[in-house]
């Protein structure tokens, strides 16, 4: 019903036109040609000058009334030290483009009232001025230099590159440090890749690119081990930040608005950008807060205001796709005490994803970031049976000392941990140990029995062989009599099949 009154409407309204066309022709053939478009060149004039004064009106109330959506206006100031430096420059540019666009636009408009056709004038033609030559030549070419020199300068200060010396680390404290980030854009999405604490970034390949692995990273490489991957781009405050921006497809832009950061992200050639945040999210809330047009409720969340909710976000400022809407990224502007903790939450792609697969060429290695975790979380076992006045607390299992199957030969990547006991041992030259060999009851009793007795003494002659004295030390096989599970199951039996050592004196 709605449409077909519109409809209407259209109807009439054009038959209305056409009406209002015969009866001004009628009126021209009843006044005169003349006299009728004499009339109307006054009236043209005349219009044209009010819409000269509303246009200008609407222009100057347009710009007040929506200041505090702009970027640079408003509570929209720069959240990056160098921001203040690219609004200046676009204040500037803003000043004298807008004389000239209010003079021209009185002109045009003035012209056209003035200069109005009428009966008896003759048009004054000017072919040249030499006065008015230089005027319209020299005034635009003096504003262009000064201009063109301070956009020249806040380009260099802007587009410096990170001091050459200052460290690559993870979680940067100083003006000597900065934060590394790696984005790729692809359609439709960012990846965003951190350092580990190596505060380094591992190396690329794009022939090595899979659904595991979207930038192609080498995982022979070290650095790679503990890049990280988050959903979201979490910064801490007032430190350098260096983006390093790429793209796996097609033309992208990195776009932080409220940073006044942008940057193309062109295929096959990187680009940068640095820049240094120095609010938080929650200051530029806070920003927001009692500014009428952040005060009305989120449409997304009716129980929150707008200033409540807003967030800074990393957009693509290309048109690289129809999916281009979807590569928006939120991003989180910390304190360094969050940042912090929000970093020991992250895990590493290689870690999460990579590792044991098929698609890990350091299967068959242990890793120095496992190594290191193992030696903690072993003093720490270590350290808390010292503490324990129970006998149960003095009995500690080897995790990672593993035999070939069927045999009292040590897997290569046992040394980890007996190394580990070896440096305990020196650290308490008073401990003394009882190493025993447990099994489960697949085969004989008698078969297990020397098993666990063989495995036990290969301890032993390991921690022997790198410097412990026998004095300190007892190697004892129980074979299938202490089980700690049932043999009934798999997993019953994996842990019946086990090294451990006693700490009989400490």
């Amino acid at each position: 019903m709605t449409a077909l009154l519109v409809i209407l409407c259209l109807i009439l309204i054009a038959i209305v036109a056409v009406q209002i066309g015969k009866v001004t022709e009628l009126a021209s053939k009843i006044r005169g040609e003349e006299e009728v478009e004499k009339i109307t060149n006054n009236r043209q004039a005349n219009l044209s000058m009010i819409f000269m004064v509303l246009f200008l009106v609407g222009c100057v109330w347009s710009a007040a009334h929506y200041r505090n959506y702009m970027l640079g206006f408003g509570p929209h100031e720069a959240a990056s030290a160098h921001g203040g430096v690219l609004d200046y420059m676009f204040d500037i540019t803003l000043f004298f483009t807008a004389i000239v666009f209010f003079i021209t636009q009185i002109l045009l408009f003035y012209f056209a009232y003035k200069y109005k056709a009428e009966k008896g004038r003759k048009a004054l033609y000017m072919p040249h001025d030499n006065k008015l030559e230089v005027v319209w030549t020299v005034i635009p070419a003096v504003v262009m230099t000064f201009l063109v020199v301070g956009g020249l300068d806040a380009w260099n200060e802007v587009m410096a590159d990170i001091p050459e010396g200052a460290k690559s680390v993870l979680s940067p404290t100083s003006e000597d440090e900065y934060l590394e980030v790696e984005a790729m854009g692809y359609q439709f999405a960012w990846n965003l890749r951190y350092p580990g604490e190596d505060g380094l970034l591992g190396t690329r390949d794009f022939r090595k690119i899979t659904g595991n692995n979207v930038v192609g990273q080498d995982w022979t490489d070290e650095k790679n081990i503990d890049d990280f991957h988050p959903n979201e781009l979490v910064l801490p405050v007032n430190q350098n930040i260096r983006i390093r921006i790429l793209a796996r497809d097609v033309l992208h832009n990195f776009d932080l608005p409220h940073f006044r950061v942008k940057m193309d992200a062109v295929p096959g050639m990187p680009t940068y950008f640095v820049f240094k945040p120095i609010l938080t999210t929650e200051q530029y809330r806070q920003q927001l807060k009692g500014v009428p047009e952040y005060e009305v409720p989120d449409p997304n969340q009716p129980d929150k205001k707008l200033w409540e909710t807003f967030n800074y976000e990393l957009a693509c400022a290309e048109l690289c796709g129809k999916g281009h809407f979807s590569m928006r990224r939120l991003v989180k502007i910390v304190t360094q005490e969050e940042y912090e903790a929000w970093l020991k939450e992250q895990q590493s792609l290689y870690m999460s994803s990579i590792r044991g697969t098929d698609d890990d060429p350091r299967k068959d290695e242990l890793l120095g970031i496992e190594i290191k975790q193992r030696k903690e979380d072993f003093n720490t076992k270590v350290e808390t049976a010292l503490a324990s006045d129970t006998i149960a607390d003095k009995v500690l299992r080897f995790d990672y000392v593993t035999f070939e199957t069927g045999s009292a030969n040590l897997t290569k990547l046992s040394h980890y941990e007996l190394d580990n006991l070896v440096e305990a041992l020196n650290k308490y030259p008073s401990m003394t140990l009882e190493v025993a060999g447990h099994t489960d009851n697949t085969g004989t009793p008698e078969a297990n029995q020397l098993l666990s007795e063989s495995r036990a003494q290969a301890v032993y002659n390991y921690l022997v062989q790198n410097g412990i004295d026998v004095e300190r030390l007892t190697a004892v096989g129980y074979g299938q009599t202490k089980p700690v599970d049932s043999n009934d199951t798999e997993a019953g039996r994996e842990k019946n099949r086990r090294t451990e050592f006693k700490i009989l004196t400490q």
